[in-house]
């Protein structure tokens, strides 16, 4: 199997089936960890050096900082229901406490932190929700924290893919610590099918080709993009969903194109 690709683990006593770290992915900003909670389970951690978004993908909860009390937050039943979620960004050297009022499905989206922002819930109001591409191309976008939105590192969005469309698409890669031009962006893609006996085709690959990867992802996969394009190509009769957070040097978000694929933008 892929080393790129990790997928998830029975849950532990805490409920989680996911668990990326810098260390497991081999660089150095973003970590990532899906949490299954049942109803009434509670969470408790430090954020340590990281600032953290944590995004309810399904389920309700009450969530504890340092500085805020939330309570009875999360809408969604399914990511699938395509209604932009609930989140909450916290910054290091604080803590979380989150107690499940349904059976939740949660996101915990990490990279380093300089203390700038305070705890802020994300509201689903408070997420631009975009249509992107067109035809065979086309896909719905959640701007959960995007780069005009107060952070040190994390960018976070989620994606909707039609059944039989592509995404990531045309090919584009954030590989380059080279402002103004292309940013150094590491990427990781928590997928989810529906429905979820379904899967997807994810590649990455670089320019040279020295990496050059194409992986079957199955419901709750996740995707590590060191370097390079990534598209992914969903199959007939089958939505996909996936959550990506990215984080790097600097909080900017500059792709190039791969240019043998650039002539597809004519049309969009």
């Amino acid at each position: 199997m892929s080393k790129l690709l990790i997928k998830p683990h029975e849950a532990d006593e805490n409920g989680n089936i996911i668990n990326i770290t810098p260390e497991l992915a081999r660089w150095t900003y973003v970590g990532f960890q899906v949490y299954v909670l049942q109803k009434k389970k509670k969470l408790k951690k430090q954020t340590g050096k990281n600032e953290v978004c944590i995004v309810i993908l399904s389920g309700k909860v009450n969530m504890k900082t340092k500085q805020q009390t939330y309570h009875n937050i999360g809408k969604r039943m399914s990511v699938f229901e395509k209604i932009p979620p609930y989140s909450v960004y916290i910054p290091n050297n604080d803590y979380y406490e989150i107690e499940s009022i349904t059976e939740s499905k949660i996101a915990i989206c990490k990279a380093p932190g300089k203390g700038t922002f305070p705890a802020r819930l994300i509201e689903p109001k408070d997420v631009r929700v975009s249509n992107r591409g067109s035809g065979k191309m086309s896909r719905t976008i959640h701007d959960i924290l995007p780069e005009d939105k107060e952070a040190d590192s994390l960018l976070v969005v989620e994606v909707f893919t039609p059944d039989g469309n592509t995404s990531s698409y045309p090919p584009h890669k954030h590989d380059q610590d080279n402002l103004p031009y292309e940013s150094y962006l590491e990427e990781t893609y928590y997928h989810e099918i529906y429905p979820s006996q379904g899967y997807v085709f994810q590649r990455v690959y670089n320019d040279d080709r020295s990496l050059d990867e194409t992986m079957t992802v199955e419901n709750k996969n996740v995707v590590l993009v060191p370097e390079g394009y990534h598209p992914v190509t969903c199959l007939p009769g089958y939505e996909s969903y996936y959550l990506n957070v990215m984080a790097g040097p600097k909080r900017t978000w500059k792709f190039n194109n791969e240019k043998d694929h650039e002539w597809l933008f004519e049309g969009m």
